[in-house]
């Protein structure tokens, strides 16, 4: 081995020293993180208050909602409301009222609207009801299978003469159903239009015609149709799992904030 040569500097054996992390360099790393950092608090605070607290409102708000209508199917029935009430239309908080009615079907004034139910699909029967009051209300008297669409296939059913019925009072349902509208013309019906259904019937040109409609109870028919007492009282209420997402959404941007802060130093 050669000898270094004389006047070298010496040098001697040692762990090597790590260079020193310049303040430019922390400060660039600081820099870069400051917009992670913030977008991780505006999207915990959008998840957490904007929609998960929002959720925990809405299932309260679901819950009672749900409270108050079936405290109104199980009440005792109210006379429907009349006139002094039809210049103001009715609200969701008039919606499955238990409501009765004293008078007689216009038979002859029936409109058949396209349904689906439990027992398949066919045909609500919806009939005026002109009541002892002065005031025609339309009656979703119940379901009927396509082959009981004409009215001599269920004569039994034909109520006539004085009528007292108990119903849930329904709001109007403009338009049509999904994808498909109403064709009064052509006397297509999918929903239960009562303003539509009112003047395509005439009826506004006999007395005052209610704003809402009645589905019939349950109550035995003769002949067996129109089968009422099928309305379906059910209201979607997922709020819980939303809230419960949105809040692991906030915890995992939690646990994101910590591992940027971490990395920033």
């Amino acid at each position: 081995m050669s000898k270094p040569p004389a006047g070298a500097p010496k040098i001697r054996p040692g762990k090597a020293v790590p260079p020193r992390r310049s303040a430019g360099g922390l400060g660039d790393r600081r820099q870069r993180a400051r917009a992670p950092l913030l977008f991780l608090c505006v999207a915990f605070a959008v998840l957490f208050s904007g929609l998960g607290v929002w959720q925990v409102e809405r299932l309260f708000w679901k819950l009672d909602l749900i409270a108050r209508v079936d405290a109104r199917i199980h009440a005792e029935p109210i006379p429907a409301p009349g006139p002094q009430s039809f210049t103001a239309p009715p609200t969701g908080e008039s919606e499955y009222r238990r409501v009765e009615l004293d008078g007689q079907f216009l038979n002859d004034r029936e409109t058949l609207v396209q349904a689906v139910t439990e027992q398949g699909g066919g045909f609500w029967v919806v009939t005026p009801f002109i009541t002892n009051r002065g005031f025609v209300v339309l009656v979703n008297r119940g379901f009927v299978p396509p082959e009981r669409r004409a009215p001599d296939s269920r004569a039994d059913g034909q109520i006539e003469g004085p009528t007292r019925l108990i119903g849930l009072m329904r709001l109007t349902e403009p338009g049509g159903g999904f994808l498909r509208e109403n064709d009064p013309a052509a006397d297509r019906w999918y929903s239960r239009d009562v303003a539509a259904i009112t003047e395509a019937r005439g009826l506004d040109k006999l007395v005052a015609v209610a704003p809402y409609f009645v589905d019939a109870d349950a109550a035995p028919m003769a002949g067996g149709f129109p089968v009422g007492g099928l309305t379906v009282v059910g209201f979607s209420n997922n709020h819980l799992i939303y809230a419960l997402t949105w809040f692991a959404l906030a915890a995992l941007c939690i646990g994101g904030f910590v591992v940027v802060w971490r990395r920033r130093v």
